[in-house]
């Protein structure tokens, strides 16, 4: 094969294995053993081979690409969730594509028909659609496909997130633990993440015995795409009200910091005047004039469990019974709701679950 450009089943046919072994190898597929690995490896670096993609396609009858679409890609918490999807689908030698749909349907299904253009394997999708119609397209076209983030009821489909009444619950636990007794609400759009927190949100106020009034629950526009603008002016719209919230929790980070800079440039302080939680526990915390407590979504595994469910559907293509995977969330306490002699007890909104 000296001067001849080498072929995936030219290297099959030296070693006496199916193209489809060699391709499983070069995707790290787990089902290939070690012996056999090491042998299609060896051969790949004595012959300086480089797969040629487009050929690997043609036999496999895959693209080896995944796309992802999210509400917005400069969001930390997803970004972290895509950084970590691709570590996991490079090892198995899948790609990533990733689209934002500025949370915008029209937008988000524009880019999934740009995405299905490029023959993906598989889609995951953060989506802000209303509706699931959708999702039926998808299903007709036969694309596996697994939610992101947000769920939709009555749709049987695979998902992975965070159990988000449990988010809510945790995050006004704490701060009802460290003494506050008007506790207000900066919510999430009108989706499954943002109204699961608010009910959790509400749970915990109301098994403590605690009022919420109508007006201590802020509705923002455009919290996926201007996050910190829409906390700072949430803010300032509460500490207009006649009695003024003593602790917040923001549905997400990005809001919370806007909450603190309002709470700031009015010359109040946090957390003694006001307490401040958040939720997605982004690694910026240096960077912050009051370090910021939250509620870690652990995106990483978030990233890993949803690659790992993508993969499985091309494996499986005959499994019917979706599975909803909710991944452990927990309480990190920091300087916004740490008030002067209050330690506050450690809540944790911890959860598993598989169902079928």
């Amino acid at each position: 094969m000296v001067g001849m450009t080498v072929r995936m089943k030219d290297i099959a046919e030296d070693l006496g294995l199916s193209v489809v072994t060699v391709s499983k190898v070069l995707r790290n597929h787990p089902d290939i053993s070690e012996v056999t690995r090491n042998r299609v490896l060896q051969r790949i670096k004595e012959l300086n081979y480089s797969p040629n993609l487009i050929a690997r396609s043609l036999v496999t009858g895959r693209s080896y690409m995944i796309g992802l679409v999210v509400p917005d890609l400069l969001h930390p918490f997803f970004a972290e969730v895509a950084k970590s999807l691709s570590k996991l689908l490079r090892k198995r030698g899948y790609y990533l594509l990733i689209a934002s749909s500025e949370g915008d349907p029209a937008l988000e299904e524009n880019e999934v028909d740009h995405l299905l253009a490029r023959g993906l394997d598989a889609l995951i999708i953060a989506s802000c659609q209303s509706k699931c119609d959708l999702f039926e397209k998808l299903k007709d076209r036969g694309m596996p496909f697994v939610l992101l983030d947000r769920e939709y009821p009555g749709l049987s489909a695979d998902f992975v997130g965070v159990d988000d009444e449990a988010v809510g619950r945790a995050a006004a636990q704490h701060l009802i633990d460290i003494g506050c007794r008007r506790v207000a609400h900066i919510r999430g759009p009108e989706n499954s993440v943002g109204n699961r927190r608010l009910k959790g949100f509400e749970s915990a106020l109301t098994a403590n015995g605690l009022k919420l009034p109508r007006d201590y629950i802020i509705v923002r526009d455009a919290l996926d795409t201007e996050s910190h603008k829409q906390g700072r002016e949430g803010m300032l719209e509460l500490l207009k009200r006649k009695t003024i919230p003593d602790g917040v929790f923001c549905y997400s980070d990005p809001i919370a910091m806007g909450v603190v800079d309002a709470i700031l440039s009015q010359g109040m302080t946090v957390p003694d005047d006001i307490a401040v939680i958040g939720c997605g526990n982004l690694h910026y915390d240096d960077s912050l004039r009051v370090p910021l407590s939250s509620i870690d979504q652990n995106s990483i595994a978030i990233g890993e469990r949803v690659g790992k469910m993508a993969l499985d559907l091309l494996d499986r293509p005959q499994k019917t019974r979706s599975r909803r995977v909710l991944v452990e969330s927990r309480l990190v306490v920091r300087a916004s709701t740490q008030k002067k002699n209050q330690k506050g007890k450690p809540s944790v909104a911890r959860r598993e679950s598989h169902a079928r």
